[in-house]
C-alpha cells in the first residue's frame, strides 16, 4: 500500500469528514467572542483560519489515538473488527505518525493564535487523548467525550479574546450534554459487548431503555444551556429560532431509535447530529452578524 493510500485509509478510519460535529460550535464561540469584544470581523479572518486548523488537528489526532488505544478491543467486537487497524489495513506505527503530525499542527496553530492557546494546548491534548481510556473504569465516559468536544467553543473564544470568560462555558456545557447524549445512543449497540468485556457505559449499567431516557434528559439540558447563553449575551430572535430548530432535530433523532430497534442508530448519530451542528451555527452566526449593531457585523 502506498503512503497516500495509507493516509486515505487513516482519514477514513477516523471519519475525517465528521470534524463537522465540533467545528461549527467552535466557530460559534469565535463569533460570540468577536461580538462581545466589539472587534471587526474582517480583521480576524486569519485567526478564524487558524482556529479551523487547530480544531481539525485536535480531532484528527484524538480520533487516531482512540483507534490505536482501542485496537485490541475493536478486534474482538463484531461491529468494529473491520476498522483499519484490527483489519490489518494500516499499522499502529503509521497511525502513531499520523497522531504526531496532527499534534504538531495543533501546537503550531495554537502558537499562531496567542500565548494562552499555546499554554493550554497540552491540556487540550491530554483531555482528548484521555477520553479513550475512560470507558475502562467509568460509565461517565460519555460525559468525558462530551467535555472533549465541549472545549472547542471555549478554545475558540480564548483564541479571539485571549481570556476565558464564564458565559462561553455555557456553550461548553451545552456541547458536552449534546455529545454525551448522542454517544449514549450510539453505545447502545455495544451493550452486550461492553458487559462481556468489562467495559463501562450507561447502556451497560442501566439498560438500553433507561439509557435512551438519560440521553433525552441530557439533550433537554443542552437546550437549557443554549437558552441561558442566549439570554446572558442578549442575543436576538434568530438565536432562539436556532435553538428551536435544534430541539426539533433532536426530537426526530430520538424518534429514530427504540429500545427494541437500534437499526437506525447510524442515521441518528451521524446524519442528524451533523444537521444539528451546522444549522445551529447558521442561525447563531446570522443572529450575531445581522442583528448586532456594529462590532461583528462590520
Amino acid at each position: 500500500m502506498t503512503f497516500s493510500s495509507k493516509v486515505r485509509t487513516v482519514l477514513e478510519m477516523i471519519k475525517f469528514e465528521h470534524s463537522v460535529f465540533a467545528l461549527p460550535f467552535a466557530l460559534t464561540g469565535a463569533l460570540l467572542a468577536v461580538r462581545e469584544s466589539g472587534l471587526e470581523l474582517h480583521a480576524l479572518w486569519g485567526k478564524f483560519g487558524w482556529i479551523v486548523v487547530a480544531m481539525v488537528a485536535a480531532r484528527s489526532a484524538a480520533m487516531a489515538f482512540n483507534r490505536v488505544a482501542d485496537a485490541e478491543i475493536d478486534a474482538r467486537n463484531q461491529r468494529t473488527k473491520v476498522r483499519a487497524i484490527p483489519a490489518g489495513l494500516v499499522s499502529k506505527s503509521f497511525t502513531w505518525g499520523f497522531i504526531v503530525f496532527w499534534s504538531v499542527i495543533l501546537f503550531a496553530a495554537a502558537y499562531m493564535l496567542n500565548r494562552l492557546c499555546l499554554k493550554l494546548a497540552p491540556a487540550a491534548l491530554l483531555i482528548v487523548f484521555g477520553y479513550s481510556y475512560t470507558k475502562r473504569f467509568t460509565a461517565l465516559s460519555h460525559l468525558v467525550l462530551g467535555f472533549a468536544l465541549g472545549i472547542a467553543p471555549a478554545a475558540a473564544w480564548i483564541a479571539i479574546r485571549g481570556t476565558l470568560d464564564w458565559p462561553i462555558l455555557l456553550l461548553t456545557a451545552g456541547v458536552m450534554l449534546w455529545t454525551a447524549g448522542f454517544d449514549i445512543i450510539y453505545s447502545c449497540q455495544d451493550q452486550e459487548f461492553d458487559r462481556l468485556e468489562g467495559l463501562f457505559s450507561i447502556p451497560r449499567s442501566m439498560g438500553v431503555r433507561a439509557a435512551l431516557m438519560v440521553a433525552r434528559l441530557l439533550h433537554v439540558g443542552m437546550m437549557a444551556m443554549l437558552v441561558w447563553l442566549s439570554q446572558v449575551l442578549d442575543l436576538g430572535y434568530l438565536s432562539l429560532a436556532g435553538i428551536g430548530v435544534v430541539a426539533v432535530l433532536l426530537a426526530y433523532e430520538h424518534s429514530l431509535v427504540k429500545p427494541q430497534d437500534l437499526s437506525r442508530v447510524n442515521a441518528a448519530f451521524f446524519t442528524m447530529n451533523g444537521f444539528v451542528s451546522i444549522l445551529f451555527f447558521l442561525f447563531w452566526a446570522a443572529d450575531i452578524l445581522l442583528l448586532t449593531p456594529g462590532g461583528a457585523a462590520t
